[in-house]
């Protein structure tokens, strides 16, 4: 067992969840298939995927590969899936999609459920279906991802349970310090996407530094810092050996000075297909439309 991979956070209604795990984002089904038993195969626990990304039905046949190659269980794994902004809305909307997208996973529940965007005039009555999801043990902890300041105050004055978690971006390159700063005062964990910035910052000459001092890559450098930060990451990578790096985090410790260092490389900027998601509820946008991962290869 990677001992590297047990590390845990507790979430705020008591449950222990894994601090590293395996994004499948813009992914391909056979690709995503394969990437799922490797991780689950290399002792990874946390796999995270979204019905947006099209990929929900590959996560849960790779799941089942490593079970029959390994002998590992459903509750070996924690399990994260979000709801569409398509199916955003009332308790039966909500509950249809999500009963689709258990069906893909080949699972009966998933451990942490997410609102994938907070879709104007829609994210609190989806969080209504949610909890009662929650209530239900569709789902062991419920959350959002994408939520600032604005919206999550609006969300708690609405709610009868507080997000486990909030899942931004997050990276050197953007910190988003307003909502990370509320959420840790309200005991909302925050979760990194995009924890390596699409890979844009692996040759940054502070990181490279960094990492030389450590004798670690500087994806590693970038993992570590996220984590010291007290964030939770998902990187997403097809190669095992990598996946096996990206795990490798607890030998080492960023000084406050390097983390200081990364910290200037800060420029508050999305990636560049962020605005056309956010905050949109219409029928007809982007955020309605399920990737294809075959575009992806």
């Amino acid at each position: 067992m990677n001992q590297n991979l047990q590390p845990k956070v507790r979430l705020n209604n008591g449950l222990l969840m894994p601090q590293i795990g395996l994004g499948v984002w813009k992914t391909p089904l056979e690709t995503t298939r394969q990437m799922v038993c490797d991780a689950l195969t290399n002792d990874y626990v946390l796999l995270d995927t979204a019905k947006q990304y099209g990929n929900e039905s590959a996560v849960g046949q790779g799941m089942q590969d490593a079970f029959q190659s390994t002998g590992r269980t459903r509750a070996s794994v924690f399990l994260t899936t979000k709801i569409y902004n398509g199916d955003q809305g009332d308790y039966d909307r909500v509950r249809k999609g999500f009963e689709g997208q258990l069906q893909a996973l080949q699972t009966d529940y998933v451990d942490l459920l997410l609102m994938h965007w907070p879709v104007n005039d829609l994210y609190n009555q989806t969080w209504q279906a949610m909890e009662r999801i929650y209530a239900d043990g569709q789902a062991k902890a419920i959350g959002v991802c994408n939520f600032d300041v604005e919206r999550m105050r609006d969300l708690l004055d609405h709610a009868q349970i507080t997000p486990a978690i909030n899942q931004i971006e997050f990276n050197p390159k953007i910190h988003q310090p307003a909502i990370v700063n509320f959420c840790q005062q309200h005991d909302i964990q925050m979760e990194a996407w995009s924890p390596l910035g699409n890979g844009t910052l692996l040759h940054e000459p502070i990181i490279e530094k960094i990492a030389q001092s450590h004798q670690k890559t500087p994806a590693q450098v970038e993992l570590r810092w996220a984590l010291q930060h007290d964030l939770i990451v998902i990187p997403k990578t097809t190669h095992p050996q990598r996946m096996r790096e990206n795990a490798d985090l607890f030998d080492f410790e960023l000084s406050p000075a390097e983390c200081m260092q990364i910290d200037t490389l800060d420029t508050e900027e999305h990636a560049i297909w962020y605005d056309k998601f956010k905050w949109s509820g219409n029928p007809n946008g982007i955020d309605n439309v399920i990737a294809d991962p075959a575009s992806f290869e």
